[in-house]
């Protein structure tokens, strides 16, 4: 969810205080936007990745997934709850990354891509992945106008710092 709120930023230009997470166990609401006049339009479908993929893959046309419709009497209630972020720590690294912008962005993403890699093959625990993130961003010297050459060098450094760190 955190790299999703700091895309949502980016694709639709919003900041990062006006970027909510909610916890959605039943996975049927997507996302939502809420408008100016507090009115909310929401995007509903059945809990899977196949129609996002397909969009991505098809757009701006959309196409007929077979045995893929949503029926919402299937849903007694949906429900939302706000996300417990001393649990979920990475939501708070990725607002802050999100907020400062630059290269702290690439840096979120590159140390978690790696630190998951770690966890994959049973070097870092679950719970150290938040850790490495965070070690991460801490010992990054954020370019706020980066290059793509900057933002490669990030990505790399990011990287080697939660390896290096991991074989310490």
């Amino acid at each position: 969810k955190g790299l999703e709120m700091i895309e949502a930023k980016w694709l639709f230009d919003v900041p990062m205080d006006k970027i909510e997470v909610l916890v959605h166990r039943q996975s049927v609401l997507h996302s939502a936007v809420q408008f100016t006049d507090n009115a909310v339009i929401a995007q509903l479908g059945v809990p899977d990745m196949r129609v996002p993929i397909q969009y991505a893959l098809t757009y701006p046309k959309r196409m007929s997934i077979p045995d893929n419709e949503l029926d919402l009497t299937e849903y007694a209630s949906l429900t939302f709850e706000k996300p417990d972020t001393d649990t979920f720590y990475a939501l708070e690294l990725a607002r802050w990354a999100g907020t400062e912008g630059g290269t702290l962005a690439t840096v979120f993403n590159a140390s978690d891509e790696a630190a998951v890699e770690l966890f994959m093959r049973g070097e870092l625990s679950y719970l150290e992945i938040t850790d490495a993130i965070e070690y991460a961003m801490q010992s990054h010297k954020n370019i706020k106008n980066p290059t793509l050459s900057d933002i490669y060098n990030a990505d790399k450094e990011a990287r080697e710092i939660v390896y290096k760190r991991r074989h310490k």
